[in-house]
């Protein structure tokens, strides 16, 4: 006698669901040990049921250990998310200079005005200002996230370094800028 396909849709009879349940819980819970167990992996499992009741299983490590790294896992996903939205603010930069470039890329250089290029000049020296700036920060919002997650050990950090940070900066200045080349 074989089994027939089970169509996955709410069970209506509440025994019927709670013996459901019941077995698929400690089905899922046995193929999570035989996981950990074939392939050295540690696994945990959480399920809460429909009134509220919490079961949970763990193999290899214990629970604790295994969703203090899914944290850890999780916090570093999430930095990495927040970095790749603040770059794609710099994308109007990217194309301020590609402005210029086809600007001084085109044929006729001598016809454009010094007062366009005083103007190209100064957004460059503004893009490049702001960039810096931020650059300077998320470097020193990284250091101190990895100075948390180590325990706070002692960093070796230079003078230059020293004086971005902001506790150490004289004024609110922007950091400085080297002239472009003329």
């Amino acid at each position: 006698m074989g089994r027939r396909k089970v169509e996955i849709k709410r069970i209506e009879k509440k025994s019927s669901r709670q013996v459901t349940f019941s077995k698929r819980r400690n089905g899922l819970i046995e193929k999570a040990r035989q996981l950990s167990i074939l392939c050295e992996s540690s696994v945990a499992v959480i399920v809460v049921s429909a009134t509220g009741k919490l079961y949970n299983s763990s193999s290899g490590d214990n629970m604790s250990k295994i969703i203090h790294r899914y944290q850890i896992q999780q916090a570093d996903d999430l930095k990495n998310l927040n970095i790749e939205e603040k770059t794609r603010n710099y994308l109007p930069q990217k194309e301020l200079l590609q402005l210029v470039q086809s600007n001084l890329e085109e044929a006729n250089v001598n016809g454009v005005s010094v007062d366009s290029l005083i103007s190209l000049e100064e957004q460059l020296e503004t893009a490049l200002s702001v960039t810096r700036a931020t650059k300077t920060k998320l470097m020193m919002e990284f250091v101190k996230t990895r100075r948390e997650k180590i325990g706070k050990q002692t960093f070796l950090v230079t003078r230059d370094e020293t004086e971005m940070l902001p506790e150490y900066s004289s004024g609110n200045n922007p950091p400085e800028t080297l002239s472009l080349l003329k």
